[in-house]
């Protein structure tokens, strides 16, 4: 085994594999020399040629002092040799030398006597230029200075990644004596950190010789044992001026503050994103359920793994809403959402279901205080008072809910309901933060449910005060079979001023009435209402078309400046013939065996409201198995298609004179009437009866 490969040692420590030589010697430039006992040199090394101008062959076997001393120190050094040769103690110093080519350079001398084998005495002398060694001393005093002083940690590992040096930044970061660190790995050390990823990153570091600049690890030591900590630390391979590696230096900085301000900006960014997302997305429109769904899809899961929105009953009904403090709270379900739990779904109430929570539940107690409940961490004591019953309680348990918060919702100073938050899979307890975000949400949700409640609320007594005011006519009258359908607007809009009649003349004539009053709510409804009775009055006294629209002109414009259009038509099966006079509204279409069906060709005319107009009266023929088809625009008229061909496809549905009057209806709303279509639609169908 040669000298290189054989396991030296370093301190007390072994040194594991084979060392390379330091180049530290190279750097300095030590020269070596070995005098006689008179003085003559009798070995010269390259480094003394180098660092004196003398090559050997002329140095050897010279006086030292001739080539190596400036005269003018001469006899000092003459002595001072003299003295190691008698005494045995060595000397130090810087003398100024002479070279060859003339020049002086400041040398560092270390000299001292040696003794061979059979007793003959030498001079050896080591000597380095002296600025050489300043500068190593300065750098190597800079950086020992530096490490010590360093607020951020710093350690120099070897190739086995065993600390050989730490500073005192390091030491109070680890919570372990600098000293302690010396031999020993990180994960000796620190058991509680990543120890893989930092090994892993010391060794790639070692290998490639790369840079590893800010990477971020975490864990705890022993300085602080009960906290995550955050670092960031930067690794680079150390290697000497021969290419040598000796290990890597590494360096720490504790940044659990900027990192715990980065997670709360960001956390503060998603909560203002959210919030702006909840006012673009929630109250859409003014239907009840869809706003609950709207806020139920923002909450989860930015906020919590299950939600649920809940309003009192009573107030649903329009009812007061207060709570006794024994008192029940009965709730309706509007919505709930779920991120992937179905144990979790299924203990919740459905949208729609009613359920009487007791007075000791914590819904209860949100909807009677008015303030919110939070329950950070839930045992399972705590799942009968958030769960309906007994079995929710348990599926509760098993969707693994740990986390419970419960904030009212308030508009106008009322209490409507509850904003019911749950999480399972989100392992953070529901924080003061967390409340501040659902008490947000749930004061601007609140007020879009509560004008959805007012808007449902009135839109139901339009709807029901239209539908009284609507005919219930029989389906035959006058020789005539009839059928009708009322549809109310969609869920995004007011009940309209939509309507048909159906009145029975004398002498077996009928009238057929469809009208449209223009704008929404009840105010249409009512005017509707009005002129219904109105028409009925005026169709009593058999009074022609033209005639009765003008009196029904003349009413509409004392209506508080109401317009509305109007078809009216009568039937005599006698003449077997229709009378028709139109205020402004769509046309009939009239539909006849062997002839493709037909928008009537009639006088528009004004409508109803205008005043000053004159109307006119169309005779039409109807024979037996004849039909008249009367509507308002709301079954053709879209945003998105030109009027012509909306009738075009309305006269297409009417292809089959003998297809089922109910079965036509139905056929014409299903295929016209778009489902978020912003009018109602009143339709009526009469086919003329072969005489009995």
């Amino acid at each position: 085994m040669s000298a290189a490969e054989r396991p030296v040692t370093e301190g007390d420590e072994p040194v594991r594999g084979p060392v390379g030589p330091s180049g530290l010697l190279d750097v300095l430039g030590v020269a070596s020399v070995v005098l006689d006992t008179e003085g003559r040199i009798v070995l010269w090394s390259p480094q003394a040629e180098e660092l004196f101008g003398y090559p050997a062959q002329e140095a050897l076997g010279e006086f030292a002092a001739r080539i190596m001393v400036h005269e003018q120190h001469l006899d000092l050094v003459v002595k001072l040799f003299a003295d190691v040769m008698e005494t045995g103690k060595g000397w130090a110093g810087a003398f100024p030398i002479r070279r060859k080519d003339g020049s002086t350079r400041l040398v560092e001398f270390r000299n001292m006597r040696l003794l061979d084998d059979r007793g003959d005495v030498y001079a050896l002398g080591l000597c380095a230029d002296q600025s050489t060694v300043r500068q190593v001393e300065r750098d190597v005093a800079l950086s020992t200075r530096t490490i010590a002083q360093a607020p951020i940690g710093l350690a120099v590992l070897d190739t086995e990644l065993r600390y050989v040096s730490a500073n005192e930044a390091l030491a109070r970061l680890n919570g372990i004596p600098a000293e302690d660190h010396i031999g020993h790995t990180p994960r000796e050390l620190l058991p509680d950190i990543d120890a893989d990823a930092i090994e892993g990153a010391l060794r790639e570091v070692l290998r490639t010789g790369e840079p590893l600049i800010n990477q971020r690890i975490t864990g705890r030591t022993p300085a602080d044992p009960d906290q995550e900590h955050f670092w960031s630390i930067s690794l680079y391979r150390l290697e000497d001026t021969a290419g040598t590696v000796l290990g890597v230096a590494g360096m720490a900085v504790d940044i659990t503050e900027q990192h715990q301000a980065a997670v709360e900006a960001e956390t503060a960014r998603r909560r203002l994103a959210l919030i702006a997302d909840a006012s673009a997305r929630i109250g859409t429109t003014l239907d009840l359920d869809r706003t609950a769904r709207e806020l139920a899809d923002v909450a989860v899961p930015e906020l919590a793994d299950v939600a649920a929105v809940d309003l009192l009953e009573a107030v649903v009904e329009g009812r007061p809403s207060s709570l006794g403090p024994a008192e029940s709270a009965v709730i309706r379900a509007l919505a709930v959402k779920a991120e992937d739990g179905r144990e979790a779904l299924d203990a919740a109430d459905q949208p729609g279901q009613v359920a009487r929570y007791g007075p000791d539940r914590l819904v209860t107690e949100c909807v009677r205080t008015a303030s919110p409940v939070m329950l950070a961490h839930v045992e399972e004591k705590d799942l009968p008072r958030i769960a309906r019953s007994p079995e929710a309680a348990d599926q509760l348990g098993r969707a693994g809910v740990h986390s419970y918060l419960a904030v009212p919702l308030i508009a106008r100073g009322e209490v409507l309901g509850a904003l019911d938050l749950k999480r399972t899979r989100n392992p953070l307890p529901f924080s003061e933060d967390d409340l501040l975000l659902a008490r947000e949400l749930a004061s601007r949700a609140a007020v879009q449910i509560d004008n959805a409640r007012w808007y449902q609320n009135a839109r139901d007594t339009a709807l029901t005060l239209q539908r009284s005011l609507l005919p219930s006519h029989p389906p035959v009258t006058g020789g005539l079979e009839v059928a009708s359908r009322y549809q109310p607007a969609g869920a995004s809009a007011e009940v309209g001023g939509d309507w048909f009649d159906v009145i029975p003349l004398d002498g077996g004539k009928t009238a057929l009435v469809v009208g449209d009053v223009m704008g929404s709510g009840i105010d249409a409804a009512t005017t509707m209402g009005r002129l219904r009775t109105a028409t009925h009055t005026l169709a009593s006294l058999d009074l022609e078309p033209t005639l009765l629209l003008e009196h029904l002109d003349k009413i509409t414009e004392g209506l508080d400046h109401s317009i509305a259009t109007c078809v009216y038509a009568v039937h005599d099966p006698q003449l077997r013939q229709c009378r028709i006079a139109n205020a402004g509204h769509l046309p009939p279409v009239r539909v006849r065996h062997g002839h493709p069906p037909e928008l009537l060709e009639l006088p528009t005319g004004a409508p109803l409201g205008v005043g000053g107009v004159a109307f006119s009266t169309t005779t039409v023929a109807l024979e037996p198995g004849d039909q008249l088809v009367f509507y308002t625009d709301g079954l053709v008229e879209t945003r998105q298609h030109p009027l012509d061909e909306r009738l075009d496809a309305l006269l297409e549905l009417l292809d089959d004179p003998d297809r089922p009057l109910e079965e036509c209806c139905d056929l014409l709303l299903r295929t016209l009437h778009r489902p978020d279509n912003s009018d109602d639609v009143a339709l009526l169908i009469a086919r003329v009866l072969p005489p009995s």
